[in-house]
C-alpha cells in the first residue's frame, strides 16, 4: 500500500514535467498550407543591394587584352583563411572595397557610387562608362564576403560567409544545421540595416507564405535570431536535469509497478 500511494503522488509530477515537454506537430513542421500559395516571380529576380565594406572582384576584358588592362587592378595574391567566415583557397583577385559612403575607386573612372545598387545596376553604369573607351566590354562582378549570422536555438550558430551572391532564410538555417527542437518557428527575428538604418522583421517559417516575403532572401549582414519556445523555457525554470528527472520517476515507477504485482 506504502508503494501504491508513493506512485499516486509521483504519477502527477510526471504527467506535468511530460505536458510541458510536448511540442505540437504545428510548430514543428514547416511549409505549412503551401498548396495555397500563390508564388510571386518577382522573387526569382531579386538581386542584394551592394552595401559599405562589401569586397568587389570587378574584372574587364575585351578582345584585345592590352586595352582592358588599365581598367584592371594590378593582380595580388590572397590567401584565405578557409574558416567559415572566408573565401577558402589562395586565389588572385581585383578586390574594390566599397567605402563608407558607398563609392569605390575605380581605375581611369574615377570614384563610383556603388552602394544601393544591385550587381546588374554595376555592371549597366560600368558598361557605359567603360564602353566610351573599349568597344563591347566585358565585365566580371562578384560580391566576395557575403556574410549572414545565425544565433539562438540552431544546432550550430554561428558567422557564415557564401560564395553566391543571394541565400534564402531556409538555406542559411540549413548552414547552421537547422533549428533545433526547442526553436521558435513561428516567431523567426531578422535585423537588417541598409544605408545605416537597421529594421526588423520577424517571419513564421512554419507558414508557406514566408516564401514571399521581402525577407525571404537575406541581405549582406543580416542577424537571424531563433528565440526558444515555451518548452526550453519551461525547462529552464523546472532545471537543467529535467531529462535525468523524467528518466529517474519512470524507472521508478516501473520498479514500484514491478514490486506491486510480486
Amino acid at each position: 500500500m506504502i508503494y501504491l500511494s508513493l506512485l499516486k503522488k509521483i504519477t502527477p509530477f510526471l504527467l506535468l514535467i511530460l505536458l510541458f515537454s510536448c511540442t505540437p506537430k504545428k510548430d514543428i513542421v514547416y511549409y505549412q498550407n503551401i498548396e495555397n500559395l500563390k508564388s510571386q516571380a518577382e522573387l526569382t529576380s531579386y538581386e542584394v543591394k551592394i552595401q559599405p565594406d562589401d569586397l568587389l572582384m570587378i574584372i574587364v576584358s575585351a578582345e584585345d587584352p592590352e586595352i582592358a588592362a588599365p581598367f584592371n587592378l594590378k593582380s595580388v595574391a590572397i590567401q584565405y583563411s578557409g574558416k567559415q567566415d572566408a573565401v577558402t583557397g589562395q586565389q588572385t583577385q581585383q578586390l574594390y572595397l566599397v567605402d563608407a559612403s558607398g563609392f569605390i575607386e575605380f581605375p581611369v573612372l574615377g570614384k563610383l557610387k556603388v552602394g544601393g545598387l544591385s550587381r546588374t545596376d554595376v555592371l549597366l553604369m560600368l558598361q557605359q562608362k567603360i564602353g566610351i573607351y573599349i568597344k563591347n566590354p566585358i565585365i566580371n562582378l562578384r560580391i566576395m564576403n557575403f556574410k549572414f549570422s545565425v544565433q539562438g536555438e540552431v544546432s550550430s550558430p554561428g558567422i557564415y560567409s557564401v560564395d553566391s551572391e543571394r541565400i534564402t532564410l531556409i538555406e542559411a538555417i540549413s548552414k547552421a544545421r537547422d533549428l533545433t527542437i526547442y526553436g521558435k518557428r513561428n516567431n523567426i527575428l531578422i535585423i537588417r540595416e541598409v544605408n545605416g538604418v537597421k529594421s526588423y522583421n520577424r517571419v513564421d517559417i512554419t507558414q508557406a507564405d514566408f516564401i514571399n516575403s521581402p525577407f525571404y532572401y537575406l541581405a549582406q549582414n543580416d542577424v537571424v535570431y531563433v528565440e526558444p519556445n515555451k518548452n526550453k523555457i519551461n525547462g529552464a525554470a523546472i532545471g537543467p536535469n529535467t531529462g535525468v528527472i523524467i528518466s529517474a520517476t519512470s524507472l521508478l515507477i516501473a520498479l514500484i509497478t514491478l514490486i506491486i504485482r510480486l
